[in-house]
């Protein structure tokens, strides 16, 4: 559902303006960020970038277990990891 469906729909009537809130927020890339249960009750992170991040509980907790070997590769492997930009002028994304 795109923004102009969605208030087409809260001037309708058929969508609450805490509904039509949260459904634009979820579009919002680098947004709050926020969990939801999913319809298959996984746990979803939206905010972090277009599509909302979605794992079940049990995977949520090994990578957040992981956590530190994340950051530390990171660490290790700053020069070669892009570090997305919003989109220049051209359109296109540019790396760091």
């Amino acid at each position: 559902m795109d923004k102009r469906e969605i208030l087409e729909l809260l001037a309708g009537g058929k969508l609450s303006i805490d509904d039509a809130s949260k459904l634009l927020g979820d579009s919002a890339p680098g947004g709050q960020l926020r969990c939801k249960v999913s319809e298959k009750r996984a746990l979803s992170v939206y905010g972090l970038q277009r599509m909302p991040l979605t794992l079940y509980a049990k995977s949520w907790l090994r990578l957040l277990d992981f956590a530190d070997q994340v950051r530390g590769f990171i660490e290790e492997h700053r020069g070669e990891l892009s570090w997305e930009k919003k989109p220049g002028a051209n359109g296109k994304k540019e790396g760091k």
